[in-house]
């Protein structure tokens, strides 16, 4: 009998936490150790970039945020990001 006010509860947050929108653009982000990869889903044939960081070499740079391949994203669009990490 606990576990059924327990899962009724849990069932009924599943539930309502379900997505109900449309994404314009689905990004799955996969952080490595050294490096992000990163897959746009939405297309036809799948975009797949790694991005790594690089050296500063000005002293106006940003110090380890900085990356070769930086990620666009459309602006005022719902946009789905699958974050993980391997």
């Amino acid at each position: 009998i606990t576990l059924i006010f327990i899962a009724l509860p849990s069932l009924r947050l599943l539930y309502l936490l379900d997505e109900s929108m449309n994404p314009m653009i689905t990004l799955k982000t996969i952080g490595h150790q050294w490096y992000w990869s990163y897959e746009y889903m939405d297309f036809k044939n799948h975009i797949e970039f790694d991005s790594y960081m690089i050296q500063p070499e000005l002293n106006n740079s940003f110090r380890l945020l900085d990356v070769d391949n930086r990620t666009l994203l459309p602006m005022n669009n719902p946009i789905r990001t699958l974050v993980t990490a391997a």
